[in-house]
């Protein structure tokens, strides 16, 4: 196999292929790239065996076909610290070399026939499409909100539930719940509802292809699996088992304490009311009047501190409290000037609504 590629552009996908290769793993293979050469393209695939990236480059000059597997991290490494705009890829069995103007590196890799084989997208479109814009400001509405360690193994990912041209993301880590509503560009033809839990991981190697104006990510659901189509990358994530929590059932319909604040005038006075909270009395208060809502938190260590905004509200006086980071999570992800806020009881969830697209359910915490 020999190649001549654009280094900027390797680097680029292998920033991709590191994101999901494994440090740690019984199997040394998932910790390399397979490489394969064909025509007029380059295609690098990695896996860890749960979550696999194909990435193709274009930007290639073909002098030998073939593949190889080597080590990510290594590969990276050099192609990163390279100065050429262009270096030359050679293999020959398990060995590849890699030379610049100035340089070669010799690197010992492994059989490319016991790298893991990962599903080809195929030909034709996808069961459903969404602008890659659409679905990237839906994830960072709803990551945040996922469990990051828990039994429930359902609540690790996100629940997606497709229904006409609208998907809806909810994400719960039992404390907390958010929700938001994308628009589809292409619903599934066959018009029936999709609902399926897609690791958060996958969410975030979503994220992190970037913003492509335009692109758009064409999705196919294949057994226990989802493909995921978008410009020069394809994604494929197996789907996480298990039911999601019935999560309609714990959002609030009945509360009569509603007010409409400003979203960076709350987050502001949540951000400053948390500065003199510690470990041990982490909440931060919010005193609802006619004329103020007063954001106040303390540590008998630190002092105390106050912020007070003006509102308008003619409901009665309530006293509720909330983990600062839960509230600071939500409020730097809406998208509008303002939001409703809406709350019960103190020792009920507190909800936050930015239109029709975003809700947030937050769970109250004492503070004695």
């Amino acid at each position: 196999m020999k190649v001549t590629f654009n280094r900027s552009a390797l680097a680029e996908a292998l920033g991709l292929m590191t994101s999901i290769v494994p440090s740690r793993t019984p199997k040394p293979i998932l910790k390399c790239v397979r490489i394969a050469v064909s025509g007029k393209e380059m295609r690098i695939y990695a896996t860890n065996l749960e979550l696999g990236l194909d990435c193709l480059l274009s930007e290639v000059e073909v002098g030998e076909e073939g593949e190889v597997v080597i080590e990510a991290d290594r590969l990276s490494a050099i192609v990163r610290e390279s100065v050429e705009d262009v270096l030359v890829l050679e293999s020959s069995d398990t060995t590849c070399d890699i030379r610049g103007v100035d340089s070669h590196f010799k690197i010992y890799g492994q059989d490319p026939n016991q790298y893991p084989r990962m599903p080809a997208f195929g030909s034709g479109g996808g069961d459903l499409t969404i602008g890659l814009d659409n679905l990237q400001a839906g994830i960072a509405q709803c990551l945040f909100a996922t469990a990051k360690e828990s039994s429930r193994y359902a609540i690790n990912g996100v629940l997606w539930e497709a229904k006409g041209k609208k998907l809806m993301l909810v994400a719960t880590d039992g404390r907390r719940l958010a929700r938001c509503r994308v628009d589809l560009q292409q619903a599934a033809s066959d018009g029936q509802e999709r609902k399926i839990i897609v690791p958060a991981k996958t969410m975030a190697l979503l994220e992190k292809l970037g913003k492509r104006e335009k692109e758009v990510v064409a999705v196919k659901l294949v057994d226990n699996q989802i493909l995921l189509s978008c410009a020069n990358v394809v994604i494929s994530s197996n789907l996480v088992e298990g039911n999601f929590p019935k999560y309609e059932d714990i959002i609030p319909s009945d509360y009569d304490k509603k007010l409409t604040l400003s979203t960076q005038a709350a987050l502001s006075g949540v951000r400053r009311a948390a500065l003199l909270t510690s470990e041990e009395s982490k909440g931060v208060r919010l005193s609802l009047t006619a004329d103020a809502l007063v954001f106040s938190g303390s540590s008998p260590e630190a002092g105390a501190a106050e912020v007070r905004m003006p509102v308008q509200y003619d409901g009665e006086q309530i006293e509720i409290g909330f983990n600062p980071q839960f509230l600071i999570d939500a409020l730097r992800v809406i998208q509008t000037p303002d939001f409703q806020m809406e709350l019960g009881q103190p020792d009920r969830p507190g909800v936050i609504k930015s239109g029709n697209e975003f809700l947030y359910v937050l769970m109250p915490i004492n503070l004695g």
